[in-house]
């Protein structure tokens, strides 16, 4: 087995009695505070920049496509992130602004709000904590060695390489299923946005393939939602997903500094940035999820200012995505993970 040294943690230095109210009240009480005019600009301009999308998929040769796809795709994130700020009901005060606008925000992506939603919050009470979180859980190397082959091989390939495609796995495992733990209400509302994607799907594709044929339904539904699958696998596995980041089992985690020293800020290009609505400027999204995405970048600063040394940044680049998907496969108690070649020896 090839020796790794236990990698350094940003969580060192920290109290371990360190509250989450002791971080958010080092913050500027102005973050917390939504503005409608702000969130609804958002609305504007990603739609707008949806709209252009799609136009220039309309208009472009062939060999122009694969821009508009990457552009359209990104924009279509911006839509997610919209619907992802409904789910923390930090859009809007009216509950049920939050739950029309993230409805239509995630129906060009056939994602089922309410399902999304509730799956969502349970990540963010469970950041890193082994066996509990649903984001990016690592398999143990008990549990790797004794699975089939098959699933050795998909699990290596969504955490490995092929790693852009493990949001399409965790969108039809856990949004549209039953979860036993929701309360009769919150299973209602996961069938309720379950239906209304799939009527829409039902709808809507077949409506496409009629009008355009089926490369219009290539080129004008799945290569974008395939370019917004990709930013969702990437965003997602980059937001707490470092060698030096550990999942923790219950009697050992703690709260504030999985949720302060085990997210990640990642710098996107600025382009990637506008059009998602800052959703990567994640930390003080995981120490309050009502801030809204407008104020992720004032809350960063003063987290940057009062908690600096804690903070983990990164810069988005292929460097960075190597060192997560050919090393971040199985939890390790020690060196927080190995590589699946180095657990089979």
């Amino acid at each position: 087995m090839i020796a790794v040294a236990e990698p350094r943690t940003n969580a060192a230095g920290l109290a371990p009695d360190l509250r989450i109210r002791d971080i958010l009240d080092t913050l500027p009480r102005e973050v917390f505070r939504k503005d409608w005019r702000k969130a609804w600009f958002q609305v504007a301009y990603n739609v707008a920049a949806v709209a252009v999308g799609y136009w220039a998929i309309a208009q472009a040769p062939l060999y122009l496509l694969p821009l508009a796809w990457i552009w359209t795709g990104t924009a279509l994130t911006g839509f997610f992130v919209l619907g992802h700020d409904c789910g923390h009901r930090s859009f809007s005060n009216k509950l049920w602004v939050n739950d029309l606008v993230g409805h239509l925000a995630f129906l060009p992506l056939l994602y089922p709000f309410h399902g999304w939603r509730l799956q969502h919050d349970h990540h963010h009470k469970h950041t890193n904590k082994m066996e509990v979180d649903n984001a990016w859980h690592p398999a143990t190397r008990e549990k790797f060695l004794r699975s089939g082959k098959g699933y050795q091989a998909l699990y290596h390939a969504l955490r490995g390489r092929l790693w852009f495609l493990a949001s399409i796995a965790h969108w039809a495992k856990y949004h549209f299923t039953r979860e036993a733990r929701l309360s009769p209400k919150q299973q209602q509302q996961m069938r309720f946005s379950a239906a209304v994607v799939i009527l829409a799907a039902i709808i809507g594709l077949p409506l496409l393939v009629l009008t355009t044929g089926w490369f219009g339904l290539v080129k004008f539904w799945l290569m974008p939602w395939l370019v917004y699958h990709f930013w969702m696998s990437t965003f997602t596995i980059v937001h707490h997903t470092l060698p030096e980041i550990p999942f923790k089992y219950e009697g050992e985690w703690q709260e504030a500094h999985a949720q302060l020293a085990g997210t990640v800020h990642c710098d996107y290009p600025r382009w990637v940035e506008v059009l998602c609505h800052d959703i990567n400027v994640h930390v003080p999204h995981h120490l309050s999820t009502a801030i809204p995405s407008y104020n992720l970048r004032k809350a960063h600063a003063s987290l940057r200012q009062n908690w600096g040394p804690h903070l983990v940044e990164r810069t988005f680049n292929w460097p960075l995505m190597k060192q997560i998907v050919d090393r971040c496969h199985i939890y390790d108690p020690v060196v927080n993970y190995r590589s699946i070649p180095e657990i089979r020896g």
